[in-house]
């Protein structure tokens, strides 16, 4: 990603696209997840009355329905998280840098993130894997 995107606000763009796209997956998720919460209970039809006096008034809910209420309410967190998230990057797209400073960015992605196509980089990858045992070289 330093190789594609080396300027500060290539960098930027693409971390606000990654926060948008998690963030709209993840409400989606939840909200799913609510509505067949909330569609299971209006369809679980009500107890006879009299098996509603012999069942326990705080009856448990079953493993599955505990584990589907934990996942919505860490969904709920981690949406949490990502709205505070957003807010501070915002703040990211505040800073605007001068092209000299751009150009930086893009030398040090090129010495991070250099391009593995590379005529120079396959030549010395290629000295760097020779062993004696498997030359190299053609008769």
């Amino acid at each position: 990603m330093i190789r594609e995107n080396p300027t500060l606000r290539q960098q930027q763009e693409l971390n606000w696209a990654a926060l948008q796209s998690f963030r709209t997956l993840a409400g989606r998720v939840l909200e799913e997840l609510q509505k067949t919460q909330g569609d299971g209970e209006a369809e679980a039809p009500s107890p006879p009355p009299a098996a509603a006096a012999a069942a326990p008034a705080g009856e448990a809910p079953s493993p599955e329905e505990e584990s589907q209420q934990q996942a919505i309410a860490d969904l709920e967190n981690i949406n949490a998280h990502l709205f505070s998230i957003e807010a501070l990057m915002e703040r990211i797209f505040d800073v605007r840098v001068p092209e000299d400073v751009e150009q930086k960015f893009r030398e040090v992605a090129g010495e991070l993130a250099p391009d593995p196509l590379n005529a120079d980089r396959l030549r010395l990858n290629r000295l760097l894997h020779q062993t004696p045992d498997l030359p190299d070289h053609r008769p």
